[in-house]
């Protein structure tokens, strides 16, 4: 990860997140299925991120700062989904959701 600069470590610990509440998701038998679609968008935003530091011009880096931005706000939708549907609880929803948010604004 690199430190210091804020949006890869905003996106890092947001996808640690994500991994812990799929972790917890999966450990209550939650539809599967579903929180494999949140795990995959949640952590391809870091990941996207990531790679984009190391982009080779200036239309990559935007390129893989765009397609984040989609993951993220397909993250928010899985986010509200599972909170609407009750498979998340308000507490966890509360949790993690600004931060989805934040993200979303910073791309």
């Amino acid at each position: 990860m690199d430190k210091g600069n804020q949006i890869v470590e905003k996106s890092y610990y947001f996808a640690i997140r994500i991994v812990k509440m799929t972790k917890l998701l999966t450990a209550r038998r939650t539809e599967d299925v579903l929180t494999r679609q949140i795990l995959k968008s949640g952590t391809a935003v870091g990941a996207l991120i990531s790679e984009a530091v190391f982009a080779q011009s200036k239309a990559d880096f935007i390129n893989k700062y765009s397609i984040a931005l989609k993951e993220a706000n397909e993250t928010k939708y899985w986010l509200d989904l599972f909170h609407d549907t009750e498979i998340i609880s308000e507490k966890e929803y509360v949790s993690i959701y600004p931060d989805c948010v934040e993200l979303v604004k910073y791309l």
